[in-house]
């Protein structure tokens, strides 16, 4: 027998240990085999919610709808199993509707849980928010057609041109357009509840103008921020129009490859991203490149990725005895992040005083039996909701003392109660001490406070308690092994008191005569009492005797009128209770308006609101009929009792200002203006007072965790995009948070930028480019603030260099080699990663044919080889980043000469396509002339006094004089040739010009150079009547009423004559150019295509050009004709040797 008993024993040891045990390690008492999931039905279809739980029988199962119970009739019954059917779904308007979101709760003896939410939706389409529009485009340029249209579930979007469906390949934005193309266009959009059409569009085509002119890329429809669920595709639009057609290419700002199994570009420029995954969040840049040039266009946008919550830290189910303390814990992510509740049996917990919700956990302080039960920790955010499940199992002991007796609450003061109670009634002489437990009995989430006591009293005064508040208190006696039960509740109120401070004035004034003065109702822990009466006082600042009047408690409102115009007057009040009068507020000034017929702004309706401890927001606005023809607002605002500060000029868009950096519990005098062109309007003045910065010892609570997760990225040069996550706690009281930004190594303090923001993201504008910041976040909530989040580092993007590389030089070191120098923009902040360096002879640049040579960022010079001698050159260069190229310098001209010993510098530059003088040059070209006609005049005089002298032999001079001429002239022809140097000074036509560059005789017109017999020479012939006779033998294309330049062809000619353009000076301006990419050094096919100006140089016009007559050997005649054309003037300068 004794052995049976012993087993008998060993069993039910077994089972009194191991069932709680097993409850513990894997809690399987009651969970859910089937849980109900979103569903989109058409209207009057059935559906079936599912719903299965398993656990220990009987299990009982009821439906939630939007947190209601769901009532069954014969429309919307349950199954057998526990899930939810509704025969026919309905869609009527308020709580009749069927839609909503539906929770399955399942119960046995262990407690209760609930399902994950399900959403029942209604198919629907509406009506289309966006149709596309008609336009006209020209021919070979980009047309976009767009439309927009909410329906569940999500539509198929098509869309047909001329009635006929467009391939589903097809995209919605067409490239290249050609006449074809024009028609008319309409979106279609299908889901299970209907479909839709929009209205047709039209699209115009016209011809495109010949020649087009080029044109840089232009993005005229760019990525937008936008926020994509998880699993779902995402379209970044880029379109851009350009001549030629831009291609778009896209990155990552954060250099990371894009995804080539999942992303991929449309025909037309668009991104899209399918099966979106987190990794795929980020900036994207799309970015518009003219086809062999450097000349291109940044868009970016942020991709948010959304994601539904998943837990990264779930509750555990927990033994504890009675009096103890549970804590379960449970952390979730998501995007946007996570809110966390708890549930307790499927309904949701509350704060009090045992019970605290903080850091994502559950504390659960002095554990009744009650506790006992399942507790759910609740995730949710837009994007779903999950639920994960523990138990906390209650273990009651028999060796512990009774609860205490007999408690009673005595009011002592405003302030103080005074506890009894007697000792238990079991086990009272091991009582070892007792713990008093009081809170406020009215109201949610209020803090319980508790003091610990010795064992030789059963009275306590508790004396920190606010006036006129109703309180309850238990208290609960310990012994070594544990504690009692809570004892019986008792509730006790305090007094009132006088109130401890006076209300805060609003003061406005409506007329010149009178003042509107306002206040709010004091808090409860300011009035300490209900507040029967105020008194108001007020005197002009200039006398001295007080003007009372009293009103009653319930008013917050009243107008003095009769007063002084363009008068300061004080005003102070004080409120009273039922125990007396309080403390009256600091005097506060108002002026009342000027009493005039100008009509300027009346008074803002002001509102002032403490942010934290530190920090205020003003919000105003001011009524429709009286905002018209405001220019701006001034703010005025400084601490009671000191001197005003200088206002603050506002925007007439603004309506909220932020002040901030102010001190806690200090009372603030804020007025704000708006005026116009007549003046400054009314003035509003609002007083408010500071709160403390609560700290944890005032509180007894700890301070709410800081902001986690923050993340920042740069949004372009000056802007940097920040997000953070919400800690994981519960609170009903609003968040918001402030941001602190500054520069890595800033020393002035007052230079850190701080700002206030509600959301949990922020684009912060207006930083420096290039530059690395460091941002740190808190949260502040109920007047409490938390640490500063850890410090994260980012940097702005560098800005695109705006200013040519400076000081440009270059110097012939060899006969065929030339230093280039220069020194970086003179810009702040801005990085070169390479430096580019065109430079081409000027025969080659007029072929459109650049060299192009790349240098890095830390190199400020290179070598020029392999130079031909006798050759002008042009240089510039460009600095270029990341970001983009900027401008090319001025141009830099080098003539290498056949000899290789001289160099000549000529700093040119182009505006608009065409060349123009700089003052220099205008300078010397003026003197030069001055100077030559000063020898002409001088010679000219000398010559007239030599006549003058040799009258009697005057015809002997004269004889002597031509066969003098004659045998120069003879000598001047064996020598260069020079036959009929006279030249012509044309007007050419729009189409063809002359070159002016190398001193050739090329003509050039709209359709290329004009060249001649290259086997014949050119004799020039000036204006006479031989050019009538030889009129059939020009060459070029001229107009009848212009004067064309003339030349005879002469077939035998001297293989050895020079030409009379013995030098050609020039000096213009140069044009911001671009270049190509290219590395290295060859030659470019683009016609020199590198403008960064809207419109690139498209042709030449050559000016005027000069030559002398006939020379004799004493004297050099100089003829200088000047032509001006629409927008280019060139000046030629012949300079003739005498024999």
């Amino acid at each position: 027998m004794a052995p049976v008993q012993r087993k008998l024993y060993q069993r039910l040891l077994f089972v009194v240990v191991f069932l709680p045990i097993s409850g513990v390690l894997c809690f399987s008492e009651l969970f859910f085999i089937k849980e109900p999931h979103d569903v989109t039905v058409m209207r009057k279809e059935a559906v079936i919610l599912d719903c299965q739980a398993h656990g220990e029988a009987p299990i009982d199962v009821r439906w939630l709808r939007n947190g209601v119970q769901v009532v069954e009739n014969e429309r919307v019954y349950l199954l057998a199993n526990g899930s939810l059917y509704i025969s026919e779904v309905e869609s009527r308007r308020g709580d009749k509707s069927d839609e909503g979101f539906y929770q399955c709760l399942a119960q046995n003896k262990y407690g209760a849980i609930l399902s994950q939410k399900a959403r029942l939706t209604i198919a629907s389409i509406s009506a289309f928010a966006i149709q596309p529009t008609s336009i006209v485009v020209t021919e070979g340029s980009v047309a976009r057609f767009s439309c927009k249209i909410s329906a569940h579930p999500p539509p198929i979007i098509t869309w047909e041109f001329n009635r006929v469906t467009l391939p589903l390949t097809t995209e919605r934005f067409a490239l290249s357009l050609t006449a074809i193309d024009a028609g008319n266009y309409r979106c279609i959009a299908t889901n299970i509840a209907s479909r839709r059409r929009s209205i047709e569009a039209t699209l115009t085509v016209t011809p495109a103008p010949s020649p087009q002119l080029p044109q840089r890329p232009r993005i005229i429809a760019g990525p937008q921020n936008i926020s994509v669920s998880l699993h779902q595709s995402a379209i970044l639009e880029c379109m851009a129009t350009g001549s030629p057609r831009p291609i778009i290419s896209w990155s990552r700002a954060d250099s990371r490859s894009i995804d080539v199994y999942n992303t991929r570009v449309l025909g037309n420029g668009n991104l899209i991203i399918t099966d979106i995954k987190p990794q795929h969040g980020g900036v994207y840049m799309c970015r518009a490149t003219t086809p062999g040039t450097r000349n291109y266009t940044v868009a970016s946008a942020n991709v948010t990725v959304l994601a539904p919550p998943s837990f990264v830290e779930w509750p555990e189910s927990l033994t504890r005895p009675r009096a103890g303390t549970a804590r379960f814990v449970c952390e979730a992510e998501g995007v946007p992040p996570p809110r966390i509740t708890w549930l307790k049996n499927g309904e949701k917990v509350h704060s009090n005083g045992r019970i605290k919700m903080y850091n994502s956990k559950l504390v659960i302080n002095q554990i009744i039996p009650e506790d006992d039960a399942i507790y759910q920790c609740q995730a949710e955010n837009d994007q779903g909701s999950i639920l994960s499940t523990a138990r906390l199992i209650v273990v009651m002991s028999e060796d512990r003392p009774s609860v205490p007796r007999n408690i009673r609450a005595d009011t002592v003061s405003s302030s103080a109660i005074l506890l009894a109670w007697e000792r238990p009634l079991y086990n009272s002489d091991k009582v070892i001490a007792y713990s008093v437990h009081y809170m406020k009995a009215e109201g949610l989430n209020n803090e319980e406070y508790q003091v610990v006591i010795g064992n030789d009293t059963t009275r306590y005064i508790i004396d920190d308690l606010e006036p006129a508040c109703n309180y309850t208190f238990y208290v609960v006696a310990y012994m070594p092994m544990g504690a009692s039960r809570m004892s019986d509740h008792v509730f006790q109120n305090t007094l009132e008191d006088v109130p401890l401070r006076a209300p805060e004035l609003s003061l406005t004034s409506r007329s010149p005569t009178n003042i509107q003065v306002s206040w709010q109702p004091l808090p409860e822990k300011l009035s300490r009492g209900r507040v029967s009466a105020y008194r108001l006082s007020y005197r002009t600042s200039t006398e001295n005797t007080v003007s009372q009047i009293e009103l009653p408690g319930e008013k917050t409102l009243h107008l003095l009128e009769n007063l002084q115009p363009d008068t300061i007057y004080l005003l102070r009040i004080v409120a009273a209770t039922s125990v007396g009068w309080g403390e009256q507020s600091a005097w506060t000034s108002h002026r009342t308006p000027k009493a005039s017929s100008a009509r300027v702004p009346l008074a803002p309706e002001l509102h002032l609101e403490p942010l934290n401890c530190t920090t205020i927001l003003a919000r105003w606005h001011l009524a429709p009929r009286n905002s018209a023809g405001v220019q701006g607002y001034k703010l005025f605002y400084h601490e009671e009792n000191q001197p005003e500060n200088t206002p603050l000029q506002l925007r007439a868009s603004v309506n909220t200002h932020t002040i901030e950096g102010l001190d806690p519990r200090k009372k603030y005098h804020v007025k704000i203006l708006a005026y116009n062109f007549i003046g400054d309007g009314y003035q509003a003045d609002q007083t408010i007072s500071t709160p403390g910065c609560v700290s944890v010892r005032d509180r007894l609570v700890p301070p709410p965790p800081p902001p986690h997760n923050v993340y920042a990225k740069t949004n372009s040069s000056t802007a940097v995009f920040l997000h953070w996550g919400r800690p994981a706690f519960t609170s009903s009281h609003a968040v918001n948070y402030t941001v602190r930004c500054n520069p890595v190594g800033l020393q002035n303090a007052s230079l850190v930028l701080y700002l206030q923001t509600c959301e949990q993201s922020i684009l912060v504008r207006d930083l420096e480019p290039n530059t690395k910041y460091e941002f740190a976040i808190r949260l502040h909530i109920d007047q409490l603030s938390s640490p500063w989040s850890p410090v994260v580092y980012q940097s702005t993007f560098p800005e695109a260099p705006m200013m040519p590389p400076s000081n440009v030089k270059v110097t012939l070191i060899e006969e065929d080699t030339a230093l280039v120098s220069w020194k970086p923009p003179d810009e702040p902040n801005v990085a070169v990663t390479h430096y580019t360096i065109l430079y081409a002879s000027r025969k080659s640049w007029l072929a459109g044919e650049w060299q192009v040579l790349q240098r890095e960022g830390s190199i400020t010079m290179t070598l020029l080889e392999n130079l031909k001698p006798g050759q002008v050159y042009l240089v510039k260069i460009s600095a270029s980043n990341n970001m983009g190229d900027g401008p090319f310098s001025h141009t830099v001209e080098l003539t290498v000469r056949l000899d290789g010993n001289m160099t000549s510098l000529c700093l040119t530059a182009f505006s608009d396509g065409f060349y123009h003088l700089d003052q220099k040059s205008m300078t010397g070209i003026t003197v030069g002339v001055c100077i030559a006609l000063i020898c002409i005049i001088i010679c000219a005089l000398i010559i007239v006094c030599r006549g003058k002298n040799r009258k009697s032999s005057s015809v002997k001079t004269y004889r002597e004089g031509v066969n003098t001429s004659a045998s120069a002239a003879a000598h001047l022809g064996s020598e260069r040739r020079a036959e009929n140097t006279d030249v012509t000074v044309p007007m050419m036509s729009q189409n063809d010009f002359i070159d002016a560059k190398g001193g050739t005789n090329l003509i050039i017109n709209s359709l290329g150079p004009v060249q001649p017999n290259v086997e014949r020479k050119k004799r020039w012939f000036p204006f006479s009547n031989n050019v009538k006779k030889d009129r059939s033998k020009r060459h070029g294309s001229y107009q009848p009423g212009t004067t064309v330049l003339a030349y005879e062809e002469e077939l035998s000619i001297s293989p050895n004559q020079p030409t009379t353009l013995q030098e050609l000076l020039r000096c213009g301006h140069s044009d911001t150019e671009g270049s190509s990419n290219s590395e290295g050094s060859h030659s470019t096919s683009d016609s020199g295509r590198y403008s960064h100006d809207e419109t690139e140089l498209t042709n030449l016009s050559s000016g005027p050009s000069s030559r002398p007559p006939s020379l004799t050997p004493t004297e050099t005649q100089l003829r200088t004709d000047l032509t001006k054309t629409s927008h280019i003037t060139h000046f030629l300068l012949l300079q003739i040797y005498p024999a």
